[in-house]
Parts: C-alpha cells; sequence; structure tokens
C-alpha cells in the first residue's frame, strides 16, 4: 500500500509534552468497529470492558539510552542512540554525526564512559562495544538521559521528571528505549478497579527499540524494513491467555509493542505459544489478526508502521475519521497524549 494514505495534518500543539497527572484521568476515545466515536477517560476503562477480558501489559523498563559525547582525540560532537542489545557488552546504536566516525573509533560520553564502535551496520547503525569492567547498565545510568521522542526532545529538554514519566508502573525489566506508553495511564488505583470487576491482567516483555522512531521513508509498504526486537512470553503466561480465552474472555493488548508480540507468538488457530527471541513482524492492513480482540494505545505519527498497524485492526478509513475527530476534539497526541480503545 502507499505510505501517504496513512498520512494526516496533526497541529502542533496537540502535541502533547507532559503526561497529565494523575495518569489515569487522561482521556480515551473509544471507537467501535461501526457507530459513533465515544469520548471518555482512561479511568472508565472497568466500566468499558468485561469481566473475564485480559489486559496484556509490556514489563519492559526504559535505560537511559541517550548518549552525547565525542570522538576520542577530537571535538567534533557526536550522539548516540542505544536500539538493541547485542551481548553484556555490546548494543547497536544509531549515531548521530554518524559520518564522523569509523570503525575502530572510541568514543568517549559523559561520566568517564567510552565505547568503541566496532561494526557499522547497511542501515547506518553502529555496534558499540562498552568499555570496563561496570555493568552496562550502571554505566548509561551516569552517562546516559531518557530517550524521549524527537518531537518531544526537540521542544524541550530532558529532565529529572522524564525520569518517573517516562516509565510505566509495570516497568521491570532492563532493556527498551522507548517507552511502551499506552501502559503509562494506569495507576494501582485503576488496576485494583479492573480487577473488583473481574477484568485480568498478564505481563510479557518486548524491548522496544530505537527503530520505533525512525519514519518510514519508502514509498510503499511493501518496500519498509522493520528492526528486530526481542521479545519473551512466558509458558506459564500463555497458558493463562489461552486458557482465558477458552472461557469467553477477549485478549486486549495494552500498546502496540505487546499486540506485536502477542501477533509473533500467535498460532494460525488463534492459541498463542511461548516465545522468546526475536520479532520484526510488521502489521499492514490485509493481516488477520489470530491473538487479539482489541488494542489500547496512543495517538501515533502520520505515515508510521503503528498508524498501519491500527489501521489493519479498525480500518484505514475508520481511523482516518477516529483521528480527525480526536484533532477537532483536542485530544493530546503521541508519546505523553491521550488514549484510545479499540474495539474492532
Amino acid at each position: 500500500m502507499r505510505v501517504d494514505l496513512f498520512d494526516f495534518e496533526l497541529p502542533p500543539e496537540r502535541i502533547a509534552l507532559r503526561p497529565v497527572r494523575p495518569r489515569d484521568s487522561a482521556r480515551m476515545l473509544v471507537v467501535h468497529g461501526e457507530g459513533e466515536f465515544i469520548d471518555r477517560h482512561v479511568r472508565d476503562l472497568p466500566d468499558l470492558l468485561e469481566p473475564g477480558d485480559v489486559l496484556v501489559f509490556n514489563d519492559t523498563r526504559v535505560i537511559p539510552a541517550q548518549l552525547k559525547g565525542r570522538k576520542a582525540g577530537g571535538e567534533a560532537k557526536i550522539g548516540a542512540t542505544l536500539h538493541k542489545r547485542e551481548d553484556l557488552r555490546r548494543w547497536i546504536a544509531f549515531i548521530r554525526n554518524a559520518k564522523r566516525v569509523k570503525e575502530g573509533d572510541q568514543l568517549v560520553f559523559g561520566g568517564g564512559v567510552t565505547a568503541i564502535a566496532e561494526a557499522r551496520h547497511a542501515d547506518g547503525s553502529f555496534t558499540l562495544f562498552f568499555e570496563g569492567d561496570e555493568p552496562v547498565e550502571v554505566l548509561l545510568d551516569r552517562a546516559g538521559t531518557m530517550p524521549l521522542p524527537p518531537y518531544i526532545a526537540g521542544k524541550r529538554a530532558t529532565d529529572e521528571r522524564d525520569r518517573e514519566d517516562y516509565q510505566t508502573m509495570f516497568a521491570a525489566k532492563d532493556g527498551a528505549v522507548a517507552a511502551p506508553t499506552a501502559a503509562l495511564h494506569f495507576t494501582d488505583r485503576l488496576m485494583r478497579d479492573l480487577a473488583d470487576h473481574g477484568i485480568l491482567s498478564e505481563t510479557l516483555t518486548l524491548h522496544v527499540g530505537a527503530g520505533t522512531f525512525l519514519p518510514v521513508k519508502a514509498e510503499d509498504t511493501e518496500d519498509h524494513q522493520m528492526h528486530a526486537e526481542w521479545g519473551r512470553i512466558e509458558p506459564e503466561t500463555a497458558a493463562r491467555l489461552n486458557a482465558a480465552r477458552a472461557a469467553g474472555g477477549r485478549i486486549i493488548a495494552v500498546g502496540t509493542t505487546s499486540l506485536r508480540l502477542l501477533e509473533s507468538a500467535a498460532r494460525d488457530d488463534g492459541t498463542i505459544a511461548p516465545f522468546e527471541g526475536d520479532t520484526a513482524i510488521f502489521i499492514t492492513p490485509g493481516y488477520r489478526f489470530k491473538a487479539v480482540e482489541g488494542l489500547m494505545t496512543n495517538f501515533h505519527l502520520p505515515k508510521s508502521t503503528l498508524m498501519m498497524l491500527v489501521s489493519a485492526l479498525m480500518g484505514r478509513e475508520r481511523m482516518m475519521a477516529a483521528y480527525a475527530h480526536a484533532i477537532e476534539a483536542e485530544y493530546r497526541f503521541y508519546s505523553y497524549g491521550d488514549s484510545s480503545l479499540l474495539l474492532p
């Protein structure tokens, strides 16, 4: 499909630069396969789902994966955004001013953190080997900042508030360089209310990579290459999800990251298998969903792979109309913005 079919105009003032407080007070647009759009709030979620439904959250934790520095022996500034872990000391990273970096160069970041640019890849990224004996996570805590999306970082500086704001309440496993933002809206109070209504919850892990920020440069979806991300669904989690579905409950993914991993693990009969490894699934209109019956997600960028994903779930025309409604109703967009509940 043509990528420009997923384009729309968003007034800049609709981009949220901070989350609302409390988190569950964010607005939520309810979109069914047919009928009117319904304006609600995230805290209304218990009344919008059925007992036995299962919300599936991503428990990845965002690491301070944005680094600023220079080449050793030089003054030219470079930036690095970590994308995907290769082993205990190696990460694939996107480099700003990458033309200044050659294989074998030492890069010097803040706090005495250094890395060797070991290998350049076809997409322009590098494998960085972090020097020293301290765990890379310790080095990043010392030298890195939270990797806010460009549409936020381009308008204000990252600060200490973002270390809490850009982390979900489910964050437990280090490895993401972008937050699974749909889950930013959840609070202890909301989770208690959901449980009281008989709504279940499960977690999986997908370490979101920096590729989620990259624009689709191809003119046709067939020509776009997704970056791989690592994920895991434990056998016990898969078994509980399958049991809940067999009992009549719906699987509702909280965020596109949860949805993509569930669909990567789904068998042809719709059951969910245990999963551990990389996924580069690219969901566009025409895809047959096997694992999920709904999605809670924030509003996405025009011409993005995530706009294509929600269009695959709900229909492109339906989603374009929903986004037009959200813009007119002054919803807040993107990572720190409002939410939507999509029920095909």
